[in-house]
């Protein structure tokens, strides 16, 4: 075999001129070898930086796909927020469990053993994990969810704010679009249905069902959803409007009066009403007083409400405290469903006439409850309730009470010296769970009735961006309007414009100004927040009662008063998000 030396000794013998061609091949082709070295490392370096930035971009596509994965799990189950892992970092600050059995996920994993969610659709190559914080649910019925995709060796992070989608997302929810046939005397059987299912509405020879209409310079200045079919004249809707009325063709709302007759004035500003599926009401809001037991497990109550029986007057003041007089009430912790023992935390006040009692003549000054639910029962009879009073006999009452006080009223101010009352008994009955309420808050709260709610005066806010309330009666809530009667003549005992800040929902019944066709023009009545009612509510009738100025709470798209009543079935949608950094490594190991 020749040498490279003897090769280059046989070059030399060969002549001038006969061995330049060979180095300079093998020249060239060094050159040739760098130039192909060169290219490739950079062809090769730009698919793995092309490989990074797909890896990159498709997790964090894989961390969306974690919270509408979660959206979904909440969809099929409204109280899956119960679950969840609480080792995890964003998590430490909430009570959950971990699902089990079938109803196990993988996305609720920790650390470099535990497991992720797998994308759909995506072959394993991409997948998620999840943390839920609920800290601010019962609060402000926020659930925060911080999901984190995985594919390769990328990671990236986000956190969610998701909010149920309920009747405060509307300025005015009504479920049919007739007056309360508990107020006007009219058929149920025949009126409590939708006029897209054949109810029989005012259009002549007909008069069974009384339709209201808006109209009369009504301004809606906010959302707007009703399940019922809209009657609209001379009307703005400064708002979307959306309607569960759904025809082949055609528009989907009447241009008719409350009587029937045809109009014009209809104006739309974001356009004509849109099909929107029922939201369905709940038969009862029985699972607020739920929030007041002090024997559920604290992933279901954190913090018990307060549980008043009976008539009882709630005051608000801006310094954060109310005066809540309540004679009826005994225990304001209950445990049991049915209620057999009960409870009196100081941050309700004191039951009983003593100083600073419920049932004294001035009633207990205490702390608003904060982020908290006040429920008004009535006054239960059942033995063994903690709560339970006597029908009869010398213990029927509680001090100062008698049969002529409840003949004459409820005992804590109402009826008003010469008020007109159409019936004692249905109006302010003693033994009713009635709340009447006014003042300025400081704080959240949610105050509920079983019974009636009467809105006393004006309720507002000491600080309006801060402060949140909600009412919610089962039956209706009342813009309280006493008249006199006398000289065969109604005349006002107020006289005056009402401002009500909350939001308002009636389970049962409506949101209605109490003696709205009697005493005259009362003033305006300013609504700003959001107003929820099983029935159309009035408000005035000719030159009787209130002219309305109704203005949406734009903060009711993120927040909700606390422990809010929410529909039958409701679903969760996505309010605020935002991009953090990755919470785990691509091998799941936490990042501080």
């Amino acid at each position: 075999m020749l040498t490279i030396n003897r090769i280059f000794a046989r070059l030399r013998v060969a002549g001038t001129d006969d061995g330049v061609a060979l180095p300079m091949v093998i020249g060239t082709g060094m050159v040739m070898l760098i130039l192909v070295t060169m290219a490739l490392t950079t062809s090769v370096s730009g698919l793995i930086k092309a490989n990074s930035d797909q890896n990159w971009s498709a997790a964090g596509s894989a961390a969306y796909a974690g919270v509408e994965e979660y959206e979904s799990r909440l969809a099929n189950d409204n109280a899956y927020m119960i679950y969840g892992n609480s080792a995890a970092p964003f998590s430490n600050t909430s009570t959950l469990s971990l699902p089990t059995g079938t109803q196990a996920n993988p996305a609720f994993g920790v650390g470099a053993t535990g497991t992720w969610g797998v994308v759909e659709g995506s072959g394993g190559r991409a997948s998620y994990r999840y943390e839920v914080d609920t800290s601010q649910y019962s609060d402000s019925g926020i659930l925060r969810i911080r999901a984190t995709g995985r594919v390769g060796d990328a990671t990236r992070s986000i956190v969610a704010n998701l909010k149920q989608q309920g009747f405060i997302d509307f300025l005015y929810f009504t479920d049919y679009e007739i007056q309360d046939p508990d107020q006007n005397g009219d058929d149920v059987a025949t009126c409590e249905k939708y006029a897209w299912q054949g109810r029989p509405g005012p259009n002549p020879p007909y008069s069974q069902c009384s339709d209201i209409a808006f109209g009369n310079g009504d301004v809606i200045n906010g959302p707007l959803h009703s399940n019922d079919t809209l009657r609209v004249c001379q009307a703005t809707f400064n708002g979307i409007v959306t309607t569960s009325n759904n025809p082949a063709t055609g528009l989907r709302y009447l241009k008719r009066d409350s009587n029937g007759a045809t109009c014009t004035g209809q104006v739309f500003s974001k356009g004509n009403p849109t099909y929107s599926p029922k939201i369905a009401m709940p038969q009862t809001n029985s699972e607020m007083k739920d929030e007041t037991r002090s024997d559920l497990p604290i992933a279901v109550v954190a913090v018990p409400g307060c549980l008043y029986t009976g008539p009882t007057s709630i005051t608000l003041t801006s310094d954060g405290k109310m005066t809540v007089k309540s004679p009826w009430t005994k225990q304001t912790n209950v445990a049991g469903d049915p209620a057999t023992s009960g409870t009196t935390p100081a941050v309700c006040g004191n039951p009983g006439a003593g100083t600073n009692g419920l049932a004294s003549s001035t009633g207990a000054t205490i702390d608003v409850l904060d982020r908290n639910l006040i429920f008004v029962q009535n006054v239960p009879t059942t033995v063994g309730n903690p709560n339970t009073w006597p029908t009869s006999g010398t213990l029927m009452y509680p001090s100062g009470y008698s049969n002529s006080v409840c003949a004459a009223g409820n005992g804590i101010g109402y009826p008003r010296a010469s008020e007109f009352v159409d019936s004692i008994s249905s109006s302010y009955g003693c033994r009713n769970g009635d709340l009447f309420v006014q003042g300025t808050l400081r704080g959240a709260m949610t105050l509920a009735a079983e019974n009636y709610v009467y809105i006393t005066g004006d309720v507002t806010y000491a600080t309006p961006q801060d402060d949140v309330l909600g009412l919610v009666g089962q039956n209706a809530v009342w813009v309280w309007n006493p008249v006199k009667y006398s000289s065969r003549s109604y005349s006002a005992l107020l006289g005056n414009d009402r401002t009500i800040n909350a939001a308002i929902l009636s389970v049962s019944h409506t949101f209605q100004v109490q003696n709205y066709d009697r005493g005259g023009s009362q003033g305006i009545l300013t609504v700003k927040g959001a107003i929820s009612q099983k029935f159309r509510g009035i408000v005035r009738s000719g030159t009787n009662g209130y002219t309305k100025a109704y203005g949406y709470d734009d903060r009711f798209r993120y927040v909700a008063p606390p422990k809010f009543l929410s529909p039958v079935s409701t679903t969760y949608g996505v309010n605020v998000v935002v991009e953090v950094k990755p919470a785990f490594t691509a091998k799941g190991v936490p990042i501080p």
